[in-house]
């Protein structure tokens, strides 16, 4: 006699639905029988600069080890982590992505009758390791799509022991300031962990977002968490980190898996940690296409919300899920993010010039047709 195993489950697994990833380039080519070479993929946030050579090139050296553990406590990725980003090396946790870090301070800080607070149109990791652990979600509304701070600081109350808080967001794009930062981490109470997802701060230049490692000295009760996943070109590798106080850091040292980061992953963030002229272009590339993006949804008569990130959310006025199906026929994939709240929104990557072209060319087509 078999058992119901989905019963067996925890009560928050339970009731989870999977994380829905952008849809695969081999995905869209089987279903509608396109070649894969025609299709522009824009629905991940990925760099479409493609890897560092430096990256590529650590990856070859590294191959001749694959019979080998990768280094457990990533002694070299964190090293340099610590000496790019002015903390010791006892202060750096190294995750399978940013994710890895988000869950493993789930894992450490929640619980049944625990919450966290995180606001709406939030990435949607939030909800799913705070309910994975059985604890509850606070749900703060949104403020013009991103997140309002003072809101979200009513919303903690004694069984508050997380708040999750993204600059810039994602799917959103939106971000706020170092003042706007500085005024929330001051009244947030100090038992309260704040876990600021910086996944998209080297997008931004000239001080336009507040760096949360200047902030890390004043608030023992802040972690900051960024990735390789999208401006360092690394998402199939899956490396992040997070940079707390060390009792935060051994904390969740404690439930992190053993191994968690991959050799390849490990050299590869190293090399590219140091391609400063890898950085800059992938800057330089994204500023372009944002402007190009832009542009081309203004000719649209499209409005958008601006943007700190290497996407950008358009309003297209009307329910975008028919539009994404006609854009996949067209071999153009994006994100629809009727599942964040905005059913007339699609979130596009900004890609090539030609990949940013050949989206708005496939738009116009697709809107006309109605």
């Amino acid at each position: 006699m078999s058992g119901d195993f989905l019963a067996l489950a925890q009560p928050g697994v339970q009731q989870l639905s999977p994380y829905v990833p952008g849809k695969p380039v081999d995905e869209l080519a089987r279903e509608l029988g396109i070649d894969p070479a025609t299709i522009v993929k824009l629905a991940s946030n990925e760099n479409p600069m493609g890897a560092s050579p430096k990256a590529l090139q650590a990856i070859r050296d590294e191959l001749a080890e694959l019979t080998r553990y990768p280094d457990g406590n990533g002694f070299a990725l964190k090293s340099l982590l610590a000496e790019r980003c002015g903390v010791q090396l006892d202060q750096v946790t190294l995750g399978n992505g940013s994710n890895d870090i988000l869950e493993l301070v789930a894992r450490a800080y929640l619980a049944p009758g625990l919450n966290a607070v995180f606001s709406e149109h939030a990435f949607a990791v939030y909800p799913i390791v705070t309910q994975a652990v059985g604890a509850q979600a606070k749900v703060v509304p949104a403020k013009d799509w991103g997140h309002d701070l003072p809101a979200m600081l009513e919303a903690i109350d004694s069984d508050t022991r997380v708040v999750f808080i993204a600059n810039p967001n994602n799917p959103t794009g939106t971000w706020f300031g170092v003042d706007a930062l500085n005024e929330f981490l001051q009244d947030v109470p100090e038992r309260v962990l704040v876990v600021l997802d910086e996944a998209y701060i080297e997008y931004a230049e000239g001080g336009e977002l507040p760096d949360g490692l200047e902030f890390l000295s004043a608030y023992p009760n802040l972690l900051v968490s960024r990735t390789f996943s999208k401006a360092y070109g690394l998402a199939a590798l899956r490396v992040g980190y997070g940079l707390s106080t060390p009792v935060v850091a051994d904390v969740l040292n404690r439930v992190r898996q053993p191994f968690n980061v991959n050799s390849l992953a490990l050299a590869a963030a190293c090399a590219a940690l140091q391609d400063a002229d890898y950085l800059a272009e992938s800057r330089r590339l994204n500023e372009a296409g944002m402007q190009q993006l832009q542009d081309g949804f203004r000719e649209l008569g499209l409005d958008w919300i601006p943007s700190r990130g290497n996407f950008v959310a358009v309003d297209l006025g009307q329910v975008a899920a028919p539009v994404y199906q006609g854009l996949l026929r067209e071999g153009v994939i994006v994100r629809p993010v009727a599942n964040y709240g905005m059913s007339n929104h699609l979130r596009i990557t900004i890609g090539l010039p030609a990949e940013n072209t050949r989206l708005l060319e496939a738009l116009a087509k697709v809107l006309a047709r109605g």
